[in-house]
C-alpha cells in the first residue's frame, strides 16, 4: 500500500504522524525539533517509501522504478540543475577523443537543488551585438526572424532565453563533453555519471522545446556514456522517437598503444520529435540531391565518382592488376574490381572510368537517373588512405586540424582545437535532416564548425558558448566564412561568400565575478575581488554577512584554488546574468541602444 502511506505523508495525516512518533528510530529520522516543535519531513519519509528496497517482498514491489538516480531521488524526478563552466588553466571543449581521457581537464560546477533557484532559467537580457555581412561590421537595430545568431553565455540559460523559437528548429546538432573519465565531479576532469547526466537532462528537456514537431536532434558522443545517453533520451523523447546509433569512425589513426581495444569511432545518437520522421533521401531527377553535380553539362545528367570495386564474392577473372600511364600498377581490391579486363577498358575509353589524380586508384562516373532512393546508412566510415577507391563522404579529425592551421596561421598548435569536427560530417547530417531555409541549432557550439556548414549551405542557425575562445576562434572562423573562405566543404557546395551572422552576449550580472576569479593568479588578486563581492555582488542566501568579517583569516589560510572555489560558491547562481524584466534598472547601466533591440527581439 505504498502509494497510499504516500498520500496520507504528504497530506499530514494524524494518524500516520502518531504511529511513527510512537518509535523512536522513526522520531529521530523523519522529525526535526525547531522551538521545541517537531517539524515532520515529509518528502524524505516519501523518498524512504518509495526506495525499491522498501518492502521488498511486497504485492507491489513489482511497480518499483527502473532508471538513473541521484542518491535517493530518481534522475527524472528531480529538479536539480547543473551548471558547468571552465577553469582558466584549460578548456571545456565539445570534441574529445580517447587521448583526451588522459588529460587533466579542469572545470568548475555548481548542482543547484530547487530550493536555490528562483530566477535563474528566466529570459536574459542580450548586449554587445555586432551583425556581421562580408567584409561588413555594424549594429544592427534589431534580429530579424531569419537572422544567424552567435551567442557568448551559459548554454543552458541561452536555451531558456530562445522561447521564440520553440517548434522552429528543424535540426539541433551537438557535441557536449564526453565525460572522459570516472572520478569524482566535484572539482576534477570528469562528471560522475549521475551529475553528467543530470547536466544533459537540464539542457535536452528545454533543447526539445525548440524542435520542430518533425525535427531531429543529432548528439555526439563515446563509449562512456553513450549507453547512458541513449537512456536518458529515451525517457525525454520517447523510445518511439529513437532514429538510429550512428557509428562514426572520426580518425584515420588507430591507437597501436591500446591495451585492450582501438577506438577508432564515436556515436551519434538520433531522435526526433516524430516517430514516422523520414530521412531526406537520394531522389531521381533530382539535380541538387547529395553529392550528385554536373560541371561538365555531361548530357547524361548529374553524376558522382562512383564505386568500381565488387562488393560479392571474389572471382578470379577480376583479380587482375590495372597498368597506369606513369607505367605503374594498381592492384586489385580484396573483391576485385566490377567487370573483366576488356569491359574496364571500354568503360575507361569511353570515360565512365578514370584514374585518379596521383594514378593510385580509379573512379566511376555514376549517375544520379541510376540511383535508386535509399536511405543512409548507420555505419560512417573511412577508406584506407592507400586505398584503391577514393571516397571520403565524413571527413576525419585530421583533416580539421589541417582545415584550421590554414584559416589560422598566425595561431599556436595549442590554441588550435584538438579534436574539432570537420566539415563533412556536419554536411552529411544536414544532408540527412534539413533543407535550405531550415534552422539549426548547436548549444555546444565549439569552434563554430555547425555553424560554418549551415551558413556555407544556406540553412538558418543559431551557435550557442560560453568560453572565451568564442571571440578568438569561432566569431573569427563565421566571419571569415561570410567573406568566402574556400575550406571544408566550400567547392562542394559551391559556396563563394554572402550571408551574414548576429553576434550577441548575455549581459553579465555575477558572471562578471566568475571570470574575474577564474582569470585571477593571485592571492591578493582574489583577497580584493572578494572585497568587491561584499560590496557589489549579490550573494547567496547561505552566507552570513556576521561572520564575513570574522573569516579573514580563515580565508586567506585557504590554498588558490579552495578559495577560488569558496568565491564561486557563495556567489547567487540566480543572478550570473542580467534578467530581461530588469533591463531597465540603472544598475546593470545596459545601454539604450541594447535596449531597444531586446524590446523588439522579446517582445
Amino acid at each position: 500500500m505504498k502509494n497510499k502511506v504516500v498520500e496520507l505523508a504528504l497530506g499530514l495525516d494524524p494518524l500516520l504522524i502518531r504511529h511513527l512518533l510512537k518509535s523512536e528510530s522513526m522520531k529521530s529520522h523523519f522529525f526535526s525539533e525547531v522551538e521545541n516543535v517537531l517539524v515532520f519531513d515529509k518528502l524524505k519519509f516519501q523518498r524512504f517509501v518509495s526506495n525499491k528496497k522498501f518492502l521488498p517482498d511486497s504485492f507491489t514491489a513489482y511497480k518499483n522504478k527502473i532508471g538513473f538516480s541521484n542518491g535517493d531521488d530518481f534522475i527524472s524526478d528531480n529538479n536539480e540543475v547543473v551548471l558547468a563552466w571552465p577553469y582558466k588553466d584549460c578548456v571545456l571543449e565539445g570534441g574529445q577523443d580517447g587521448d583526451d581521457a588522459r588529460r587533466n581537464e579542469v572545470f568548475w560546477n555548481e548542482t543547484l537543488a530547487p530550493d536555490q533557484i528562483d530566477r535563474l532559467l528566466s529570459p536574459k537580457a542580450l548586449v554587445r551585438f555586432k551583425k556581421f555581412e562580408g567584409e561588413a561590421e555594424s549594429f544592427p537595430n534589431e534580429i530579424a526572424e531569419q537572422d544567424n545568431l552567435l551567442i557568448k553565455g551559459n548554454n543552458l540559460l541561452v536555451l531558456h532565453t530562445l522561447k521564440k523559437y520553440r517548434g522552429k528548429a528543424k535540426l539541433i546538432c551537438i557535441d557536449p563533453p564526453y565525460n572522459t573519465g570516472g572520478d569524482d565531479f566535484n572539482y576534477n576532469d570528469t562528471f560522475t555519471h549521475s551529475t553528467w547526466l543530470t547536466f544533459m537532462r537540464n539542457r535536452l528537456e528545454v533543447a526539445k522545446t525548440l524542435l520542430d514537431r518533425n525535427g531531429t536532434i543529432f548528439v555526439f558522443c563515446d563509449d562512456n556514456e553513450q549507453a547512458y545517453l541513449r537512456v536518458l533520451c529515451d525517457e525525454l523523447f520517447g523510445r518511439k522517437s529513437f532514429i538510429a546509433t550512428v557509428v562514426w569512425k572520426h580518425s584515420d589513426n588507430s591507437n597501436n598503444d591500446a591495451k585492450k581495444f582501438s577506438t577508432d569511432h564515436n556515436y551519434i545518437l538520433v531522435f526526433s520529435n516524430n516517430e514516422n520522421w523520414e530521412s531526406i533521401k537520394l531522389e531521381r531527377g533530382d539535380a541538387n540531391a547529395g553529392h550528385f553535380k554536373n560541371p561538365d553539362n555531361d548530357p547524361r545528367g548529374p553524376w558522382f565518382d562512383g564505386n568500381p570495386v565488387n562488393s560479392p564474392n571474389p572471382r578470379k577473372n577480376l583479380m587482375y592488376e590495372i597498368p597506369t600511364p606513369n607505367g605503374n600498377f594498381i592492384k586489385p581490391p580484396p573483391n576485385g574490381w566490377r567487370w573483366d579486363p576488356d569491359t574496364l577498358a571500354e568503360k575507361m575509353k569511353s570515360g565512365e572510368i578514370f584514374f585518379n589524380e596521383k594514378q593510385t586508384g580509379i573512379k566511376r562516373i555514376t549517375y544520379l537517373w541510376e540511383q535508386k532512393a535509399l536511405p543512409p546508412s548507420t555505419l560512417w566510415d573511412l577508406p584506407e588512405e592507400s586505398s584503391w577507391f577514393d571516397l571520403d563522404e565524413t571527413g576525419h579529425t585530421r583533416q580539421a586540424k589541417n582545415e584550421q592551421k590554414k584559416l589560422f596561421k598566425g595561431m599556436a598548435t595549442s590554441e588550435l582545437f584538438k579534436t574539432p569536427k570537420p566539415e563533412r560530417v556536419i554536411k552529411k547530417i544536414l544532408d540527412i535532416a534539413t533543407h535550405e531555409g531550415d534552422l539549426v541549432v548547436d548549444f555546444f557550439s565549439g569552434s563554430g564548425t555547425t555553424a560554418a556548414v549551415a551558413m556555407k549551405m544556406k540553412r538558418q542557425f543559431i551557435a550557442v558558448e560560453q568560453m572565451d575562445y568564442i571571440e578568438t576562434f569561432t566569431l573569427p572562423r563565421l566571419v571569415e566564412v561570410t567573406k568566402g573562405e574556400q575550406g571544408g566543404v566550400s567547392k562542394d557546395v559551391g559556396w563563394k561568400g554572402g550571408s551574414g551572422f548576429i553576434y550577441c552576449e548575455l549581459a553579465r550580472a555575477n558572471q562578471a565575478f566568475v571570470d574575474a576569479i577564474e582569470a585571477a593568479e593571485t592571492t591578493e588578486e582574489l583577497a580584493k575581488i572578494w572585497a568587491d563581492m561584499q560590496e557589489k555582488a549579490f550573494l547567496s542566501y547561505r552566507v552570513n554577512p556576521k561572520i564575513i568579517d570574522e573569516s579573514k583569516d580563515d580565508f586567506a589560510k585557504l590554498s588558490q584554488a579552495d578559495q577560488k572555489r569558496f568565491l564561486v560558491e557563495v556567489l547567487d547562481k540566480n543572478m550570473l546574468y542580467v534578467p530581461h524584466s530588469e533591463i531597465d534598472d540603472r544598475a546593470y547601466a545596459i545601454p539604450e541602444a541594447d535596449k531597444a533591440v531586446n524590446k523588439k527581439f522579446f517582445g
